[in-house]
């Protein structure tokens, strides 16, 4: 029996929306990892003010891309600029529609002159492997989905670790003797611990220093354990599920954009290609901001902050829907600062609510209505407030603008958007995105 395609999703729901439309959903944190080593306001802690270790060698699909014609595929249908792009450094790649819809981002790695690796949620990898097998690219795939779907269970091909926060480089250089050689931000250096050898990735998450080593799964044990050794005089922490689902709060980056494929019809062939049990069939939508028209969550790479990565020196799918929205009505990316009492109020029932995480997308409001929406919201514990990244009018995105987020649930198809429930209203205050200062500034100049 044949697997049930996207479209067939589609089909047999109703539309889009009724397909995706889960009042009420589970947010995602990682796989296999402990949800929490000490606690996730200690966690948060670390990364901000010591040092901390985090395992993410298992939620991300990895996708290997070889082949003559590897960089011609990723250019033909990503915005970025191949033609600065060197052996060893990655960046986030972005795919986009014809229409200039986001289909979701991924982090791209040159591991030779023909050879990528695109790491990250698999709707980029999707797309890119469909029109490369679809336009007669000379290039060939290999795959390892993330832990929690890959058959039969067993380990993942590689390990990733990252060392974060102000201790990172001195936890790095106890652990190898020294300083690791001098690297650009999202470049790699090869580096080696007793003889077993891996990259170093300059990263970081929440405007905090920071490395991602990267290697073989055989070394993964070895390696894990001589940064805990390194890190304990330190006071090194272990993120769990939890605290490492909120970083990107307060880096601004958007981990669940809808992909913009459901409804064009020459995406028609792409949706019976893409099974309904994959990511673009079960990643849930749910909030208090409700539409039957799933257009309405479609979002532009340049709305996620992406514009300058954007690259018009080549031809490439989406670039000329992307040159006519660049002056277009965009919303704006901004954090928005939920008022403590209202969260313990809408939240807590007049308590300390604990640890909040959530992809919905609520209402956000003024006095005249609808202004935008929430793309995810967390506490931060070290910020000590509840922070939502969203896209809001770009009239309402000046710092220090008032409005309200409707906390709650549309049970979806049957009820109006415009619906009065009675969801509770939560004041907040606008803010930049990114929220930390460090990661709107210096951390970004390299990148």
């Amino acid at each position: 029996m044949a697997t049930p395609s996207l479209q067939d999703g589609i089909d047999k729901a109703g539309s889009p929306i009724e397909l995706l439309w889960r009042p009420g959903a589970e947010p995602w944190t990682p796989e296999v990892v402990e949800r929490e080593y000490a606690g996730w306001s200690r966690e948060q802690a670390a990364w901000h003010e010591g040092v901390a270790l985090l395992n993410l060698s298992h939620h991300m699909y990895d996708m290997w891309i070889e082949g003559p014609d590897a960089t011609r595929v990723l250019a033909d249908h990503g915005v970025n600029n191949f033609e600065k792009f060197a052996i060893g450094q990655a960046k986030q790649y972005v795919p986009v529609t014809r229409h200039g819809h986001i289909v979701t981002d991924g982090i791209l790695a040159r591991e030779g002159e023909n050879k990528y690796l695109l790491s990250g949620i698999p709707a980029a990898q999707h797309w890119v492997q469909y029109h490369a097998e679809k336009g007669g690219y000379d290039v060939g795939f290999a795959t390892d989905p993330s832990s929690a779907f890959r058959p039969g269970g067993g380990d993942p091909k590689l390990f990733r670790y990252q060392i974060q926060g102000p201790l990172a480089v001195e936890l790095v250089e106890r652990a190898f003797g020294g300083p690791l050689p001098e690297t650009k931000f999202f470049h790699s250096s090869a580096v080696s611990l007793d003889g077993r050898a891996f990259r170093a990735l300059r990263h970081g998450m929440a405007g905090q220093a920071g490395f991602e080593f990267i290697g073989p799964w055989e070394h993964a044990g070895y390696v894990h354990e001589a940064f805990l050794k390194a890190g304990e005089p330190l006071g090194l922490v272990q993120v769990g599920a939890l605290a490492y689902a909120t970083p990107s709060v307060e880096s601004g980056w958007i981990p669940s954009p809808v992909p913009g494929i459901y409804t064009d019809p020459d995406l028609l062939e792409y949706r019976r290609y893409l099974p309904v049990f994959g990511v673009e069939g079960k990643r849930p939508l749910n909030g208090s901001y409700f539409s039957e028209d799933i257009e309405d969550y479609y979002v532009s790479p340049y709305e996620l902050g992406y514009g300058k990565l954007i690259h018009f020196g080549h031809d490439f799918v989406g670039r000329d829907a992307l040159a006519k929205a660049k002056d277009g009505p965009l919303r704006t990316k901004v954090t928005l600062v939920l008022d403590p009492d209202d969260v313990r109020t809408a939240i807590g029932r007049g308590e300390d609510p604990g640890f909040v995480l959530s992809y919905a997308r609520h209402r956000v409001e003024n006095v005249t209505g609808l202004v935008g929406m929430t793309m995810q919201t967390a506490s931060i514990d070290p910020v000590g407030a509840l922070l939502s990244l969203t896209l809001i009018d770009k009239e309402c995105a000046e710092p220090g603008t008032e409005v309200w987020v409707v906390w709650g649930e549309h049970p979806g198809a049957g009820t109006g958007p415009e619906a009065d429930l009675g969801l509770p209203r939560i004041r907040a205050t606008v803010q930049p995105a990114p929220f930390n200062q460090h990661a709107r500034t210096l951390y970004r100049r390299d990148r």
